[in-house]
């Protein structure tokens, strides 16, 4: 008998990506329930070649199911998490509210997989896995095998993230306003705070007090929760014009010595990663290259000559698989692979 699998948030861009994957990866799933608001119940939605109807969030009864897979938002999280691990189903969280818990691991399988033995093992958790943020999941497939060689002592990360990462309003907007330039008809910013096509917005998230944005301030707590809290990591991140697909460009300093030749051998033998490094035209990946694929893709692998053993990389991965829906589905395999979860009765 296979597994039950419900997907909380499956009208949104990552729950659809999700019913997706879980189709196409042949997860080991007898029933897939999709799960929404109740504004959206009986609304159908794409699993592989069947077609599924909403049921509501609300009335939902979890019992007897093994994964909640859920990406409805932070509050919707929030509320719903603690109420469906009670009732033994195992939640595999995308949205922030559980991250930084401490009773909560943050997880990507090809860096830290092996916390989930402990995790599971405990007689008394909360049920609940968190996925990190779009931008730091593939960040730290990339860095992990390097921080494994030659120990990272500082990261600067910045990001170049697409609309897709604000939701399918975000890339409504980039597609109305970019048509609207050609016929001079331009909306006004509705999602963004400033014109989103043929424009950057240094802007991701809320300000914090110390002038980071929250979307900066992720990417540096969760990449030290994950990989080393030791590392010493800024951000600067921004919105581009670009639907699908996240890219960064990665300064890197380390505590022993590691060439750019010593790297691009490195990751082109690591989990998950890819690597398209030739020092030519078109020699590199860009998002629209990355979108549809499960690879995080490393190219411009280069030595940073103004510091002792430096490195800078580009790194690309299409946001709404890897660093969302992909990895949430990764983390209930390792669980399955691992033999980690009996199925519920």
């Amino acid at each position: 008998m296979g597994y039950k699998v419900a997907v909380v948030g499956a009208t949104g861009n990552v729950g659809r990506e999700m019913l997706s994957i879980l189709a196409e990866r042949g997860f080991p799933a007898d029933e897939v329930y999709a799960l929404a608001s109740s504004r959206s119940v009986g609304r159908e939605v794409s699993f592989g070649d069947k077609t599924l109807k909403c049921k509501d969030l609300q009335h939902f009864d979890f019992t007897g199911v093994d994964f909640a897979l859920m990406s409805a938002g932070g509050s919707i999280s929030e509320k719903w998490a603690p109420k469906i691990g009670a009732q033994g189903c195992l939640v595999i969280d995308n949205s922030s509210a559980w991250r930084y818990h401490q009773d909560v691991p943050l997880i990507v399988p090809e860096v830290n997989a092996h916390v989930l033995d402990a995790y599971m093992a405990k007689n008394e958790r909360m049920n609940i896995i968190a996925n990190p943020n779009c931008s730091t999941a593939q960040l730290v497939v990339a860095l992990k095998p390097l921080h494994d060689k030659a120990k990272i002592k500082r990261a600067v990360i910045s990001t170049y993230q697409s609309v897709s990462g604000s939701g399918k309003e975000a890339s409504d907007e980039l597609w109305n306003q970019t048509k609207g330039i050609y016929v001079t008809d331009m909306p006004e910013p509705q999602v963004y705070t400033k014109q989103i096509a043929f424009n950057v917005i240094p802007h991701i998230d809320v300000f914090m007090e110390d002038g980071y944005t929250k979307e900066e301030w992720k990417v540096l707590a969760e990449t030290k929760k994950m990989l080393d809290p030791k590392i010493k990591v800024t951000c600067t991140a921004v919105r581009v014009p670009v639907f699908v697909g996240h890219s960064e460009a990665v300064n890197l300093e380390f505590e022993n010595e590691i060439t750019a030749d010593e790297a691009r051998d490195i990751l082109r033998e690591a989990p998950g990663v890819m690597v398209v490094d030739s020092r030519e035209d078109g020699g590199y990946i860009t998002p629209i290259d990355a979108a549809g694929e499960d690879a995080t893709y490393v190219s411009r692998i280069r030595e940073d000559t103004t510091v002792e053993n430096g490195l800078n990389l580009w790194v690309v991965s299409d946001n709404l698989r890897k660093g969302a829906a992909l990895n949430t589905i990764q983390i209930a395999e390792s669980i399955i692979n691992r033999g980690l979860l009996t199925k519920a009765a």
